[in-house]
């Protein structure tokens, strides 16, 4: 896998569980500022951090694909960081395309809470594309659309993914509008929440596939369809 100094910075300020106890023990001692913008730059392992993040995708496109068939479909990814996912399910399936929603700056320090308005973000999606074409993505499969900009996708969707982003670190409500516009019947979405009961209101079918119990969030990922206009 293609992972070069910059796109190493950034999985490790996505993807908190890949920091080391050594550099967490860095911010905790110098901040969290001082450790987005020196520590998470110069004093990381490329190669380590995407042999770690390569098999942290393949454990994520395991569980996922046990629920979801990939195959001819276009799939919505948002709040997926670099796509590391998408280009396993790429290497697995005929995709017909991914769309792609992010944001495109990263915060002057890691926080890892829960807002109402997707404040937060660590991405830059020049380095999402460089980083999927130079791993076998084929241009033409996918299209990245920058969040704030307010030119969303403008299509239905098979499948929507969003692991550990959307009602995990924030509301699911900055995108319920969007989402009335992209479902079709049989559209399914999975992701990650702290309150998955809540979302029986908003769809015909909610389904629990796992739970986490072991991060502050204690999340479930569920898998949805049927949404309510």
């Amino acid at each position: 896998m293609f992972i070069n100094r910059e796109i190493a910075q950034l999985i490790l300020l996505q993807r908190n569980e890949l920091t080391n106890p050594t550099l967490q023990k860095i911010r905790k001692i110098f901040g969290r500022r001082f450790f987005t913008k020196f520590v998470s730059k110069y004093f990381i392992s490329p190669k380590l951090i995407g042999n770690e993040y390569l098999s942290l995708m393949k454990n994520e496109y395991d569980i996922v694909s046990k629920f979801l068939d990939f195959d001819k479909k276009n799939v919505l990814s948002i709040g997926s960081g670099l796509c590391g996912l998408e280009l396993i399910i790429d290497r697995n399936h005929s995709i017909k395309k991914f769309s792609i929603i992010e944001k495109n700056y990263v915060s002057k320090k890691v926080v890892y809470g829960w807002d109402n308005k997707n404040y937060e973000a660590y991405n830059k999606l020049s380095l999402v594309e460089s980083f999927l074409i130079n791993n076998g993505l084929k241009k033409e499969k996918f299209e990245i659309f920058d969040f704030d900009s307010k030119k969303l996708p403008d299509k239905d969707f098979d499948i929507i993914i969003s692991l550990y982003s959307l009602d995990y670190h924030y509301n699911f409500d900055v995108y319920l509008d969007f989402f009335k516009k992209v479902f079709k019947k049989n559209s399914k979405i999975i992701f990650d929440t702290i309150r998955a009961d809540y979302f029986t209101n908003l769809f015909d079918s909610v389904k629990i596939i796992s739970s986490n119990e072991n991060t502050v969030h204690k999340s479930k990922r569920i898998i949805c369809e049927g949404i309510k206009l």
